[in-house]
């Protein structure tokens, strides 16, 4: 999040509940399957559970997640579950409370990881994910410390590359630490073995080979899987991006304020999935940064 803050869009400029879920339903009859709810901070949304209630009830709809910095988690555990949710990944970039705060500006460490037992207490909710992003001379005196995460518990823990879209665009090239390197990080000390990569799968995906936990790696800086990426994303005031970098959004807010019917918000959909982009250009000479960071687009 930028240091100063972020400017709070009005009411009336973010989807209602039913303007979401009127969205997802003509996304499921497109054939969309899995959903996940991001942010920004989901759980910040007055009766945020309501809305997952809403979603999980929609025919055809496969899978449903969420992702958060689980701060409030703890609080809405139940709740989401009884709801619908079935996985769940939590962002925490440092497991030592200092670290924590100076990246977050919240000294929440303990109240995040509390969140994080909560809702694994709920066997249904599987897989529980650990996001951590890498950063060059940050996260190097994390790994390990995420390994033994990994290891004591079943929460599978993810590094994913530090991406040009932070709020501060503190972002450069060797500011990356990269996947490749991670694991050489963590093979100085445990053993790997690379479980066999899903089909769209953002991460590549290792088990520890004594049987003691897994560790992804999202490396979309030092490799791409853009080829066969099949992700589209609906930002909370009714932009949809075909991608994390895009520099045009599709406006679907106004055309279904203004009285579209479901067929010609579907004609909008697919002519914007139709131009999606082949990559992104990171680290390509004229890359810019989109004018939204990671906070405003859902991640």
């Amino acid at each position: 999040m930028p240091a100063d803050g972020i400017e709070w869009l009005p009411r009336d400029g973010i989807l209602s509940f039913e303007e979401i879920e009127r969205l997802v339903r003509l996304l499921v009859g497109l054939g969309i399957e899995d959903v996940r709810l991001t942010g920004g901070e989901p759980l910040v949304r007055r009766d945020f559970p309501h809305l997952v209630e809403m979603l999980a009830g929609i025919d055809g709809l496969r899978d449903l997640s969420l992702t958060t910095n689980g701060f409030l988690i703890e609080r809405h555990a139940d709740a989401l579950v009884a709801a619908g949710i079935q996985r769940v990944n939590v962002s925490i970039d440092s497991l030592a409370r200092d670290r924590f705060f100076q990246i977050t500006r919240r000294d929440a460490l303990a109240r995040v990881l509390a969140g994080l037992e909560a809702i694994a207490a709920h066997p249904e909710v599987r897989p529980v994910k650990v996001n951590a992003i890498a950063m060059r001379d940050f996260t190097e005196d994390e790994v390990l410390r995420f390994c033994e995460l990994a290891r004591s518990t079943d929460y599978q823990v993810r590094f994913i590359e530090f991406m040009p879209l932070d709020g501060d665009r503190a972002w450069k090239p060797d500011a990356v630490l990269t996947g490749a390197e991670i694991r050489r990080i963590i093979e100085s000390v445990y053993a790997l073995e690379e479980i066999p990569r899903e089909p769209h799968a953002t991460a590549r995906v290792f088990r520890f080979t004594d049987g003691g936990g897994e560790i992804g790696f999202i490396s979309p800086v030092s490799e791409p899987f853009c080829a066969d990426c099949n992700r589209i994303r609906l930002t909370a005031d009714g932009k949809l991006r075909t991608c994390l970098f895009s520099m045009h959004e599709t406006d679907l807010r106004r055309p279904m304020r203004t009285g579209a019917s479901d067929g010609e918000l579907e004609e909008i959909v697919q002519g914007a999935v139709w131009r999606k982009e082949l990559k992104h250009h990171v680290n390509e000479p004229g890359f810019r940064p989109p004018p939204r960071t990671m906070s405003a687009i859902g991640g």
